[in-house]
């Protein structure tokens, strides 16, 4: 019987990677899709100006951060349609002008209401949804060997958060916080020359799929359980990027520039390791990398809800962001074995669920602050997800043995 390609040893060399496929579209993916998150969590770092200027109630801000993760999760389906149909590259020009122009229309009209704030939030949305442009525009160039560090390296695109949180809050001091939407757009438009020179569809590309096709894998119970992960790993992850700026202000009183700091080295740790988690997933297997992801992160959480100084506090989130960025890679070790026919379709769904559990814990840690005066329930209650999908994936896995 043969042996597939994924059970064989690789034994091939970076150049031979690098020749196989298209760099400079592989060079342009990387640079769209890490821009695209950037601005996508530009309101995190800004919420706590933005909160102050327009009197926000905590729900409120909450809220705030928490629209353009399901804006980009609802938007997901939307590029991937059109990914189908005219193209990556056409899908993400389009995308890159309405984010470019949302923004300017932000900075020279302004944001003077927390309905303005939600609509900024939508807007933004389109770049949260370039996870569906990013990725089959680089991966289509290379083959299906090749394929997981293609898209490994476009993957990395979402460290663009840390670059969020690390000059927002600044520049936000410097010329106030309306300028900065208006500063994001200079390093877009930048990016967007770069992408319409560099960037090219690939000549192989897959016929469109029926709009049918996109709810087939529903039908299974198992591509809802790996949405229900993913939600936990990569909502946690990105809940958390988008709700710490706030946390450190408010919990602790440090200054927006202090609490970015604080934030970027939390997100650069989960950025970091979800490579790393895909990788430690082939060595000992998907379902016992989640198993431990879940446990430490639900673990980490529950000590922040009970954390007393900001030391304390950063590193039981550094914990908690390396387990969730870990185990979004180990989902996606799994996802293809399980689906391999449908991993397109899929990838989009596990991320759109994923968008929805990141709006889920950033809008639930401003309820629980308005509700109870402490965050710490919003983040008890997310631990409690954690451990739920810990206990999922061990019905899951006895299910797939017997079967």
């Amino acid at each position: 019987m043969a042996t597939a390609y994924w059970d064989q040893p690789v034994s091939r060399t970076d150049s031979g990677f690098w020749a196989s496929g298209h760099r400079p579209t592989l060079i342009a993916a990387f640079l769209y899709f890490d821009l695209a998150f950037m601005v996508w969590v530009l309101l995190g770092p800004l919420a706590p100006d933005i909160a102050r200027t327009l009197a926000l109630t905590p729900a409120q801000k909450g809220l705030m951060v928490a629209v353009p993760t399901l804006a980009g999760a609802v938007l997901r389906l939307v590029n991937g349609l059109l990914v189908d149909r005219i193209g990556p590259k056409r899908s993400g020009a389009i995308s890159q002008l309405i984010v470019i122009g949302g923004l300017l229309s932000a900075w020279l009209l302004g944001v003077n209401s927390f309905g303005a704030t939600l609509v900024l939030g939508v807007i933004l949305g389109f770049a949260g949804a370039s996870f569906a442009i990013a990725l089959p525009l680089a991966s289509r160039w290379y083959p299906a060997e090749h394929q997981g560090k293609a898209m490994g390296i476009a993957g990395m695109g979402n460290s663009g958060t840390v670059l969020a949180a690390l000059f927002a809050p600044t520049l936000a001091k410097l010329f106030g916080w309306n300028a900065v939407l208006g500063l994001a757009c200079i390093p877009l438009a930048i990016v967007f020359v770069v992408f319409l020179l560099l960037a090219r569809d690939a000549p192989n590309a897959p016929p469109a799929k029926p709009l049918t096709a996109y709810l087939t894998p529903l039908a299974q119970a198992d591509a809802w359980w790996f949405m229900a992960f993913y939600a936990v790993s990569f909502g946690g992850f990105l809940g958390l990027a988008a709700s710490l700026s706030i946390y450190f202000t408010v919990q602790f009183g440090l200054t927006t520039v202090t609490a970015g700091y604080c934030t970027a080295a939390c997100v650069f740790a989960g950025s970091l390791v979800r490579p790393l988690g895909g990788a430690f997933a082939d060595r000992v297997g998907g379902v016992k990398t989640l198993t431990a992801v879940y446990l430490l992160a639900a673990a980490a959480l529950i000590g922040v809800s009970s954390a007393s100084t900001v030391a304390g506090a950063l590193s039981f989130f550094v914990l908690a962001m390396i387990a969730l960025g870990a185990g979004n890679g180990a989902v996606f070790q799994l996802v293809p074995q399980r689906f391999g026919k449908e991993i397109g379709i899929m990838t989009g769904l596990v991320g759109m669920a994923g968008g929805i559990g990141g709006f889920y814990l950033a809008s639930s840690l401003g309820i629980a602050k308005q509700v109870t005066g402490e965050f710490r329930w919003g983040f008890l209650i997310f631990a409690g997800l954690a451990l739920i999908a810990c206990a999922g994936l061990t019905f899951v896995k006895r299910r797939w043995r017997a079967t």
